[in-house]
Formats: structure tokens, C-alpha cells, sequence
């Protein structure tokens, strides 16, 4: 720090109260990078340990397990030739309708 005239001049380290030294660079890159890690981690690890029961949960194992079981109706009652119980089916304009 130096006065010239009535300004004092100040250099940055006495400005700023401290030094640059560039760590704050570096520790969010460390925990960037440590994030990314774990993250994975957690995907990975339950991915590759996931067994039957909970592969059906997905939907593709769902898929798959329909398949497997030949099941094709999709919960489906009856394949639309016929009424199912006492349903009654009538005709109107044209548009086959079926009243439960």
C-alpha cells in the first residue's frame, strides 16, 4: 500500500485479504466428480443385483413375463362374439351396443 497525493493505491492481496491460489476450482471439480461416482454406484449396483420378482416390476419384464405364460387378452373378458352373462345387446343406429 503506497499514498500518491491524496489516493491510496492497494494492491490485490491487501485488497482482497488473502491469496489466489485457484483451490475452489478444484475441490468442485473433486466433488463433481465424486458425485458422478456415486451416483453411478447407486444405479448400477441394484441393477445388476435385481432378481426375478423384481424384474417383473419393469415393464419390460412384464412384458416378457406375458409372453412367457401365453397370455394375449390383456385382462380381457370374452372375445366380443358373444355376451358375457346377462349382458344384453341391441342395435342402435347402426352401432352394436351391450348394456350391463
Amino acid at each position: 500500500m503506497h499514498k500518491e497525493g491524496d489516493e491510496i493505491h492497494i494492491d490485490d492481496v491487501e485488497a482482497s485479504g488473502g491469496s489466489k491460489e485457484g483451490v475452489v476450482r478444484y475441490v468442485l471439480a473433486g466433488g463433481l466428480i465424486l458425485a458422478i461416482i456415486l451416483m453411478s454406484v447407486v444405479w448400477i449396483v441394484p441393477a445388476m443385483t435385481q432378481g426375478d420378482v423384481e424384474e417383473e416390476a419393469t415393464i419390460s419384464g412384464e412384458i416378457s413375463s406375458m409372453e412367457e405364460e401365453g397370455d394375449s387378452t390383456d385382462s380381457i373378458l370374452g372375445t366380443g362374439e358373444e355376451p358375457v352373462g346377462n349382458d344384453e345387446v341391441t342395435q342402435e343406429d347402426g352401432i352394436e351396443v351391450i348394456e350391463n
